[in-house]
């Protein structure tokens, strides 16, 4: 059968055959094997999470740990449920504070950012609008680098927004953030 047979320019020793009979010349074989193996890599194994209180889903790509404390916000105490976890030399937070006021949101969500930011020690911040599925308004998407107390560099992006009287942040930290993962983590924020 004339469909049996590899391209004259490649052997029959360098093809694989599958059922239907498809040559494939060997050194494209370990580039398709390298490009599946990247595609299925167990450092980021992406799942939907909810963040407990806030009616937000967001796919992490590792399994969180969770944690909820009382923090002052705003110079008032508020609850704060924090879930994160670390893949791929990566951090991945998603945090919620419950103000009681919703008139407090933009106040307290703008003192958020800059504490955020002073904890790093970021240098010439990026910030730009975003859109978050239903968040009130604008999000903020901030983008810097800077140092950790130890001194170690770090990058950081994060998005921070609010609903009523609640606010967010999703936040990535590593010494070097992947744009593919940080993309995926952010354009999966979803507000229910």
């Amino acid at each position: 059968m004339a469909h049996d047979r590899c391209p004259r320019a490649v052997g029959q020793a360098d093809c694989l055959y599958s059922a239907r009979v498809f040559c494939l010349p060997r050194h494209l074989q370990a580039f398709g094997l390298s490009l599946l193996l990247l595609a299925c890599s167990p450092a980021l194994n992406w799942r939907e999470v909810r963040v407990e209180g806030g009616g937000l889903s967001v796919l992490l790509p590792c399994k969180p740990d969770r944690a909820t404390k009382t923090v002052p916000l705003g110079g008032s105490p508020a609850t704060l449920a924090v879930m994160g976890c670390e893949a791929a030399g990566a951090m991945f937070v998603v945090s919620v504070a419950e103000l009681g006021q919703a008139e407090r949101s933009a106040t307290v969500l703008l003192q958020w950012q800059d504490l955020t930011l002073a904890h790093m020690r970021a240098v010439q911040p990026v910030r730009q609008p975003v859109q978050v599925a239903g968040a009130a308004g604008a999000a903020v998407r901030i983008a810097a680098r800077g140092s950790h107390p130890d001194g170690q560099a770090v990058e950081a992006q994060a998005i921070f927004f609010a609903r009523g009287s609640q606010i967010f942040q999703a936040v990535v930290y590593a010494p070097r953030i992947s744009p593919d993962a940080a993309e995926t983590f952010f354009a999966s924020l979803k507000l229910s």
